[in-house]
């Protein structure tokens, strides 16, 4: 097993404790975007690594001329970043709603004094 192999592994292990209250007719999808989440924010951190080493642009040469041009890097960073926000939001989704309290009105404060 790779190094990185191992750091999504234990990523899925950090990520699918905080899902345990999801309905059970849910858990197949969650476990399929815990996996996904948790590859995305492994290859996000090692894309970053790079970025930050390289530089998120970079010459390229074109013939006689050359250009400069985003690094590969940051464009799949870029692309990459957007999804996984995505997949963190539909997970964040299929949390159980919380119910709002009802707020008390002075009638029920009446009733529970008697």
């Amino acid at each position: 097993m790779t190094k990185k192999e191992k750091e999504i592994n234990a990523e899925i292990e950090r990520l699918t404790p905080i899902f345990v209250d999801i309905e059970r007719s849910k858990l197949d999808i969650v476990q399929g975007l815990i996996e996904d989440a948790a590859f995305m924010r492994i290859t996000l951190s090692y894309l970053k690594r790079r970025i930050n080493r390289e530089g998120a642009t970079n010459t390229m040469s074109q013939g006689s001329y050359s250009i400069l041009r985003e690094h590969p890097a940051a464009k799949l960073y870029n692309t990459m970043i957007q999804r996984y926000s995505s997949v963190i939001k539909q997970l964040t989704d299929l949390f159980p709603k919380e119910v709002p309290k009802e707020l008390e009105d002075d009638f029920d404060v009446f009733v529970r004094k008697r």
